[in-house]
């Protein structure tokens, strides 16, 4: 089952835009461990989803996955081989919309090599430049 809002309160939503630094959820806060965005764009539920999957599949039972974005934008789509016109699509799918710095996916509980695998089998199902990071203890 993909990530969707429980309830909006409009259906269909505009583009938008997504440019600048994340000035919130930027930095690990839950875990020790963090993957953090370089680009900017839109993550759609399923690949939130199949990054969740490979995590937890490499972790099997150990160390805690935390996934610190959530898709609430709707996207509409028009069905094929519709003449132009005729208003805007029915909603097809939800993307999260994320910014440069944006931290994705946390881990804890795990020792650093395998939390580099680990995030490195999930970097590979987004769609943007992500890296590694730690998180700073002051």
């Amino acid at each position: 089952m993909a990530l969707m809002p429980k309830r909006v309160k409009f259906r269909k939503t505009q583009r938008g835009r997504y440019e600048g630094k994340a000035t919130r959820g930027n930095d690990v806060s839950f875990g020790d461990y963090g993957l953090q965005t370089l680009d900017a764009g839109w993550i759609t539920a399923r690949q939130i989803e199949a990054g969740r999957v490979a995590a937890t599949h490499y972790l099997g039972r150990e160390g805690k996955l935390w996934v610190r974005i959530f898709p609430h934008k709707s996207v509409s789509k028009k069905p094929l081989e519709t003449r132009m016109g005729k208003g805007k699509g029915e909603p097809d799918h939800y993307v999260a919309v994320v910014k440069e710095g944006t931290v994705l996916f946390e881990l804890s509980g795990v020792p650093e090599d395998i939390a580099k695998e680990t995030l490195s089998r999930t970097a590979h199902k987004m769609p943007v430049r992500v890296r590694f990071v730690k998180r700073r203890h002051f």
